[in-house]
């Protein structure tokens, strides 16, 4: 991360809060002060009981699928910017499921009220901006085809929220279908990385 962070690349993401808190202090540390910050985005699946956590590392968070979370996310972040903590609101992109199996992560792209709700949740809240949208294709889908059912619920949701642009799509195998419907952001790990160690049993 620090080389990566000297070569110019100043957005890190993080999967699991656990590790990007410890991570953060370190890679600042080593980074030394006059260097340029480094913006780390949280794009693993968030949960409530972890929003005070993020609410002092996150500068963009990529996950959300709830309302609970949403609350959870600003409340958080309005507590650390009192405590001085931090200044800015957080950044977040509401996850989409294209499949519907919420299990996985996601607001059910079909039912486009609950989308909504999210959304309008999100762009309401004091400490959040509301960036756009975020999906991860199904294992068993073209990826043309999961971007394009993406980019078309993102140019629905722009009709209310104009100014929720972003769209964070495509991670290391399926950038380029990404960008071709409309990725302005691609989450790549593997590709510059190599594969993430498996745990130990």
């Amino acid at each position: 991360m620090v080389i990566l962070s000297r070569l110019g690349c100043t957005s890190i993401g993080e999967s699991r809060d656990q590790e990007a808190s410890a991570k953060v202090r370190e890679v600042a540390r080593l980074l030394g002060p006059g260097s340029p910050p480094v913006r780390w985005h949280m794009v693993g699946q968030v949960q409530r009981n972890k929003a005070r956590s993020l609410a002092r590392w996150a500068h963009t968070v990529h996950s959300v699928s709830s309302v609970r979370v949403a609350t959870a996310l600003d409340r958080a972040v309005g507590a650390a910017r009192a405590e001085g903590r931090r200044r800015d609101p957080l950044r977040v992109y509401v996850q989409i499921s294209l499949d519907g199996d919420v299990a996985r992560g996601g607001v059910d792209v079909s039912t486009p009220d609950a989308v909504d709700e999210v959304c309008a949740r999100v762009a309401a809240a004091e400490n959040l901006e509301l960036v756009g949208l975020m999906a991860i294709p199904p294992l068993d889908w073209d990826p043309d085809v999961a971007f394009e059912r993406l980019q078309s619920e993102h140019q629905r949701v722009r009709r209310s929220h104009p100014s929720a642009v972003g769209l964070s799509a495509g991670m290391s195998n399926d950038l380029e279908a990404a960008i071709r419907h409309g990725s302005t952001c691609v989450r790549v790990g593997t590709a510059l990385l190599g594969p993430r160690p498996l745990r130990s049993p």
